[in-house]
């Protein structure tokens, strides 16, 4: 159960992230990315999960987690400077 939803909150990431670039204002792009940060958040919990549940070693998924972790901090950023603008 746990890798599906991991599948299903990491590829939603993708799939909102293009919805927001072909966004019809800068509002509507601001919200679809507000979406895509709160997908990549959801990522990084479900990832979380798989380690707190034992399936998978905390030092196979550092690297990961450490990616998530980034990508969420870009999305963030970009959603707060096209708010700002």
């Amino acid at each position: 159960m746990i890798g599906k939803q991991v599948l299903r909150s990491g590829t939603s990431i993708g799939a909102n992230y293009r919805a927001a670039c072909r966004g019809r204002s800068r509002q509507e792009f601001v919200a679809k990315l507000g979406i895509v940060v709160e997908e990549a958040d959801e990522t990084i919990y479900w990832l979380e999960m798989l380690v707190d549940a034992g399936i998978v070693k905390a030092r196979r998924m550092k690297d990961l987690l450490a990616e998530a972790h980034e990508l969420t901090a870009i999305f963030t950023a970009a959603k707060n400077t096209s708010r700002r603008r």
